[in-house]
């Protein structure tokens, strides 16, 4: 509520500010002000403000008097007008306080600091001589008791009256603004301004809150434009310290020469770099004067698309014009924390030119911005001006009502040498009691001891001392439309604060320069969004990156990362890469199409298998059965019928007994099917290789010692499955890798070593039976077997063979389905190239299986002729 009014009183301002830059041809009236404020008392405090200068275009020569023009100008600097309110309304409030320097008045001598080392040197001299022709040396004021110098706000300026005072041992206190203050290494120098004191708080920890703020808004790549002086080189080194640790870079530094300054209309050559730069942000340090022609040059650009961070406060009425929009507006300036005075609000409200008419600057005021003309009989009078003229109604950009931070400095100076001089005063009290009632008498040098005291913060019987206070208010400048001029307090930076609280913002209440709707973005890089992280381009600074998506089973679910975030093995990264989504589990499922498939396969392979067997009992007393070992053929075609449902044990969740039972169970039934057709095999051979038989061969045929072979490999088989199950037994497992979205259930078959060793031994007994198959296919027989034992065994090895690089490529579901359609094929091939013959001719050719068939063929083939 309080901003909006503020803004609605200060449009009608906005429109008409003055430039307060104007060529008056030597009126008389303007002149005939004396350019000192003077208010006497017993002791004097000289305060030393720039508030004003000329300065000339062309040189025109105004006649023939030496230094004197025809153009000249005057610039007033009204916005420092507030450092004389400042100090009239300390001596003001020191001298009504009763408990302070009682029977003893402050006063004070108002002189302006022209820009030009010579005239403030003249200013100074004309202070301690009283005489405008003054005479080095020479005192021409012998009743007037000065304390101390007030000067500012130039560090320059400070040193060279700080020189100058040194020679005649003056107490010098001074006030800045937010420049180094104590940390300035050339006047903290005691050796060099043993008389000189710096009044303002350190700022050892301004480059720390900076970095702090640019860390908050992930501003990575800024701008600095610094003074070229030892102390922008030293705030350079401690931004580029704490910008490192932050990973923050510079975009460019630009060192403004110390001859660039307020009167410097040249256009800057290195403007077009910043504004071509892809820096949003940009960090300005110096002080008023020095940075008055930087912040005039800017202000002509209308640079909306900038943030500006300052450590200073500039003297904004020069850029005013008819313009809505500033350069400046959504600045954030750091200012030194001070207490607000509503006291002094009050104070200011109240002055003007008839409260104060020895006041040379209340008149300009009032002329320039209430219309009020000179009286004709007296400059220093008022005709014609408004009745409830105020200083509270001027924009801020010109008079601010509250107090700026190098007033509040003014005002604890003036402080320092009240209570400096309460102390010597009771000091002289007690050590010459008979000087009561006197005039207390002192020489300016004896303040030294007393002022160092209070300022190195020695314990005194006071309750007011200077204290340091290493806090930082951080202001926005509100300047849309262009005189509205506004410093808004958004947050604050401690140095006292916890580690991660140091600095506070209220973000809702900054405003940002005019382009941008939301907080600016300030990075050589475009913002990597979720889904991405940072990398470094080569060659170039740390803080440029290049943005590459996450990696498989990472994500990111914040802009600007560096490093992408693994997602847990349960869950999976989306199509985005910026979510982790839980992960289902997967195995081979009876309800699966694939599954599904599996089953109807193994279950009608196992059904036929069961009806070749019904057909093998039902003829079984026919020639075709019983010359091929009926006993083996029941034996291999029962045994069958288990290799085709034991597939379904690796169909469905798997569990530990399932697990257990899936390979063991594979490896033995093929065992048994695997022998059984090697015994038919040594069967046939003996059978018809043997053609001398003796006892031995007599024997083994009618003892049916081939039948041995099954129980003895499955033997073997067994055995190994036992070492399998002791040593390294299958076990349940999940497999959260080998599929992106899913969980495998599957089983681990523990030993690799054991379960290929039971896998070679079957393709050994298949190769056995393959080998003594191929030996005996042209054995004169005419159902000799031999050739279709060979073919279902070749099948065998050549399914087996195929199934170990396949197993091992492939994962989950798939792999499992691989081993069942092993299992399938390898027993569909024994069954068919075994049986479908015999079955063939059983069903369709039965006149083939009798003994007279069998005759005739054998006739046939004895008289057949070579």
């Amino acid at each position: 509520m309080y901003v909006n009014r503020m803004f609605c009183v200060f449009i009608p301002w906005s429109m008409q500010i003055p430039t307060f830059e104007c060529a008056f041809q030597y009126s008389e009236c303007y002149f005939r002000f004396k350019e000192n404020f003077h208010c006497e008392g017993n002791v004097v405090i000289g305060a030393f403000f720039p508030l004003h200068t000329f300065y000339t275009a062309n040189k025109t020569a105004y006649g023939n008097v030496m230094n004197y023009y025809k153009d000249f100008y005057l610039k007033y600097k009204f916005n420092n007008y507030q450092f004389v309110l400042a100090l009239v309304f300390a001596i003001e409030e020191i001298n009504k306080n009763p408990h302070l320097l009682s029977n003893i008045s402050l006063g004070f001598h108002v002189y302006n600091v022209p820009y030009t080392e010579k005239n403030t040197l003249m200013s100074t001299l004309i202070w301690l001589t009283g005489q405008r022709n003054f005479m080095p040396n020479y005192n021409c004021r012998m009743n007037r008791m000065s304390a101390a110098a007030l000067t500012g706000t130039s560090w320059a300026t400070s040193a060279q009256i700080g020189t100058l005072l040194q020679l005649y041992k003056f107490p010098q206190v001074r006030e800045i603004i937010l420049t180094f203050g104590p940390s300035d290494p050339i006047l903290s120098d005691r050796g060099q301004f043993s008389s000189l004191y710096q009044m303002a708080p350190n700022d050892t920890t301004l480059s720390l809150a900076m970095v702090s703020l640019m860390l908050h808004f992930n501003w990575s790549w800024v701008g600095l434009l610094l003074i070229d002086d030892h102390k922008g080189t030293h705030i350079l080194s401690h931004l580029r310290e704490e910008m490192d640790r932050s990973k923050i870079c510079l975009a460019l530094v630009e060192m403004i020469p110390v001859t660039w300054t307020s009167f410097s209309y040249n256009f800057w050559k290195n403007l077009k770099k910043i504004q071509e730069s892809l820096a949003n942000v940009f960090i300005i340090y110096g002080d008023i004067d020095s940075l008055q022609g930087l912040m005039d040059n800017l202000g002509q650009q209308l640079i909306t698309w900038k943030v500006w961070i300052m450590n200073s406060q500039w003297d904004s009425t020069k850029q005013a014009d008819y313009f809505l929009l500033d350069s400046f507006h959504g600045s954030l300036i750091f200012s030194h924390h001070h207490e607000e005075s509503f006291e002094f609000s009050n104070f200011i409200r109240k002055v003007n030119p008839y409260k104060y008419p020895e006041d040379p600057y209340l008149p300009k005021l009032w002329y320039a911005l209430f219309n009020c003309s000179f009286s004709k009989f007296d400059c220093q009078l008022l005709e014609n001006c408004q009745p409830n003229a105020s200083l509270e109604l001027f924009p801020t950009t010109i008079i601010d009502m509250s107090m700026s931070e190098e007033s509040y400095n003014i005002y604890t100076s003036v402080y320092a040498v009240a209570h400096t001089l309460q102390e010597m005063s009771l000091q002289q009290c007690q050590m010459q009691s008979h000087l009561k009632g006197e005039k207390m008498v002192f020489f300016p040098w004896q303040l030294h001891h007393f002022l160092r005291k209070i300022h190195e913060g020695d314990h005194m019987s006071l309750e007011w001392k200077w204290r340091f206070i290493e806090e930082y208010d951080i202001l926005n400048f509100w300047n849309f439309p262009k005189g509205l001029g506004l410093k808004v307090k958004v947050g604050t930076f401690s140095l006292d604060a916890p580690q991660g609280e140091q600095l506070s913002l209220s973000e809702h209440m900054i405003q940002w320069p005019t382009k941008f709707t939301q907080i600016p973005q300030s990075a050589c890089y475009t913002s990597c969004w979720p889904g991405f992280r940072k990398a470094t381009q080569k060659g170039r600074a740390v803080c440029c990156y290049d943005c590459i998506p996450c990696l498989d089973n990472e994500i990111s679910n914040e802009t600007d990362v560096d490093q992408c975030v693994k997602c847990p093995e349960t869950h999976f990264p989306n199509t985005e890469k910026n979510n982790c989504l839980q992960k289902s589990m997967s195995f081979l499922e009876y309800n699966d199409n694939l599954g599904m498939v599996l089953i109807t396969i193994a279950l009608c392979f196992s059904a036929l298998t069961l009806a070749v067997l019904g057909v093998f009992v039902k003829y079984r007393d026919t020639p075709i059965v019983k010359a091929n070992n009926r006993t083996l053929s029941y034996i291999l075609l029962m045994t069958l019928v288990v290799c085709f449902l034991c597939s379904l044990l690796f169909i469905g969740h798997p569990n530990t007994a399932t697990c257990l039972m899936q390979q063991t169970t594979f490896g033995i039934v093929f065992t048994v099917a695997l022998s059984t057709v090697l015994a038919k095999v040594i069967t046939v051979v003996m059978a018809f290789k043997f053609t001398i038989p003796g006892r031995i061969t007599r024997w083994l045929m009618v003892s049916r010692a081939p039948n041995y072979v099954i129980p003895i490999c499955t033997l073997i088989q067994i055995v190994l499955c036992g070492i399998y199950l002791g040593t390294s037994p299958p076990f349940l497992d999940q497999d959260p890798y080998s599929e992106h979205d899913h969980i495998l259930i599957v089983c681990n078959k523990g030993s690799d070593v054991v379960f290929h060793c039971i896998l070679g031994y079957l393709c050994f007994l298949a190769l056995g039976s393959c080998v003594m198959a191929f030996l005996s296919r042209n054995l004169p027989d005419t159902f000799n077997e031999s050739k279709l034992l060979s073919f279902s065994m070749q099948v065998f090895l050549c399914v087996w063979v195929t199934f170990l690089p396949v197993y091992h490529s492939t994962k989950g579901k798939v792999m499992v389905a691989m081993q069942v359609s092993s299992i399938l094929a390898s027993s569909a091939g024994i069954l068919g190239f075994i049986f479908a013959p015999k079955c063939y001719i059983i069903l369709l050719r039965p006149d083939q299986n009798s003994l007279h068939h069998i005759r005739n063929t054998a006739y046939t083939r004895r008289n057949k002729p070579l």
